[in-house]
């Protein structure tokens, strides 16, 4: 049975209210003859207004609704840049255009840009401008250095690993500009937390090549972790890296953390914090938790995304459908850029900004650098199982952070063929000389995997359960280091082999 249907009629003399937003025109761009209208917020400077196109163009007298959807650009521009893009022109972006102007913002747009200076080429990108900050040549050759230095560090311990000369590995290929931009950018006395692919940064800061085969190989001179960590896990307090840990994201609240104590210190004042994690690391809980602390509490703290396309085997079109990380900027109320990950200029520049505003404001910002991982996750990945070779190539070609950065060296004569050969034979003979050395050097003493578990002030005991451990270990090698093999040549290889936890005197020994 049919129930009836109820039909209501609408007079026509009755005008009928539509949403206002199905209606609003599309704007490309402001008009050349309309200057352009700023407002201040009380967190951060001044930002542009979108223009309507049409300058007759008014919003509704009684909702005040009826502001244009706002996309910078002319359609023109628009197509005439296409052919200057990358392709595509960098992943995980629904859309985007490059742009000679950071485009910072604390609001959500209809598309992000991407700020850069450099085009693949190494040349400066139309109307655009080498910043003040960027004018030395020294800065920017020792950058450079630093950029070739970790290519050759990453193929040595990369091939070692394979030898099983150490356990493990993690490169940073095709995010040289990304890092060493980054931590050019930075001062001295600033707080680093990273992720696990920043040994550039370390570099950067003057970490010896020495003290990071040391860690790598877990020897007697490894003074952050004494042997006790996976390789690429650093701690560096003396240049301001805090440990790295393998989770993901769990190093976000602590450097939240660590922004509110500098900002309440009156010591560290004109200090600041960069905390360095992937695309992945953005889908942990860590990371709202520490994006939302420091906007809430403040602290002068650079939230710096490599968005290299990739958390593990994961591409970045399954882990979000947002725009990006730096869509979710301006949900927290932080100041936010998306940069061109692969031109160090535009690294160096944005996050110089980036500091600048993080130590005036007292506050967090954020900065989304666009890159591709052109290695494999770790030692233990198989990147062509989950991504195409040809791909990788391409954008090593395409797209290489270190060709491009060379080439502006090169046209602004600052770098020669000369120095570049020199460059490179330095390089592999310094890291040659300290792998070779770090690898002959022994273990730390067996007792040290029982330090440092717990905090103990002076004048307190170790709990008894850390004494109970260690006389054990001392009881198996008494009983076993010198009648069979494997124990017998494993303990050459430690410092005192091991007399140091069989001297125990205590129940189980």
């Amino acid at each position: 049975m049919l129930r009836p249907i109820k039909i209501c009629i609408i007079s026509r003399h009755v005008k009928v209210r539509q949403p206002h937003i199905l209606s609003r025109p599309l704007i490309t761009g402001p008009p050349p003859n309309i200057p352009p209208k700023h407002y201040q917020t009380p967190t951060s400077t001044p930002l542009p207004h979108p223009t309507p196109l049409d300058p007759s163009f008014q919003p509704d007298p009684e909702t005040g609704d009826g502001k244009p959807l706002y996309v910078p650009g002319s359609p023109a521009e628009r197509h005439a840049s296409q052919g200057r893009r990358s392709s595509p022109l960098r992943r995980g972006m629904h859309e985007s255009w490059w742009a000679k102007e950071m485009g910072w913002f604390n609001a959500v747009a209809k598309t992000i840009p991407t700020f850069r200076i450099l085009d693949e080429e190494g040349n400066l990108v139309k109307d655009g401008m080498i910043p003040e900050v960027c004018q030395t040549h020294l800065q920017l050759s020792f950058t450079y250095k630093i950029m070739t230095l970790i290519p050759v560090v990453d193929n040595v311990l990369y091939q070692s690993q394979r030898q099983g000369r150490i356990s493990f590995y993690m490169q940073c290929a095709g995010e040289e500009a990304a890092i060493v931009g980054s931590a050019a950018a930075m001062r001295s006395g600033d707080e680093m937390f990273g992720q696990y692919r920043e040994s550039a940064a370390l570099l950067y800061r003057g970490f010896p090549l020495n003290s990071l085969m040391a860690q790598c190989f877990g020897n007697v001179e490894d003074l952050g972790s004494k042997g006790r960590m996976m390789p690429v896990h650093y701690s560096a307090p003396e240049v301001g890296l805090h440990t790295i840990t393998s989770p993901l994201a769990t190093q976000m609240p602590q450097a939240a953390g660590v922004a509110y104590a500098l900002k309440l210190d009156e010591n560290r004042q004109g200090d600041c914090v960069i905390c360095y994690f992937g695309d992945g690391a953005a889908s942990e809980g860590d990371f709202h938790a520490a994006l939302g602390m420091n906007s809430v509490l403040g602290g002068p703290c650079i939230w710096f995304c490599r968005n290299n396309g990739f958390a593990i085997s994961t591409p970045i079109i399954d882990q979000y459908a947002g725009d990006g990380i730096a869509s979710r900027g301006p949900a927290y109320g932080l100041d936010t850029l998306r940069v061109d990950g692969n031109d160090a200029l535009a690294v160096l520049t944005a996050v110089r900004e980036a500091r600048r505003r993080a130590v005036e404001g007292q506050k967090g910002v954020l900065v989304e650098a666009m890159t591709y991982r052109v290695g494999h996750h770790s030692t233990s990945d198989d990147s062509s199982k989950y991504r195409p070779v040809e791909e990788v190539q391409e954008w090593t070609v395409v797209d290489n952070p270190l060709q491009r950065f060379r080439a502006f060296l090169v046209n602004k004569e600052w770098w020669s063929e000369r120095e570049e050969n020199d460059l490179l034979k330095k390089n592999k003979a310094d890291v040659l000389k300290a792998f070779a050395r770090a690898e002959k050097l022994p273990k730390p003493k067996l007792g040290e995997m029982f330090n440092d578990v717990w905090a103990v002030a002076k004048g307190e005991e170790v709990p008894h359960v850390i004494i109970e451990q260690r006389a054990e270990l001392g009881r198996l090698l008494k009983k076993y280091g010198d009648v069979w093999e494997p124990w017998r040549r494993e303990r050459k290889r430690y410092v005192e082999e091991g007399e140091d936890v069989m001297d125990c005197a205590s129940r189980g020994s």
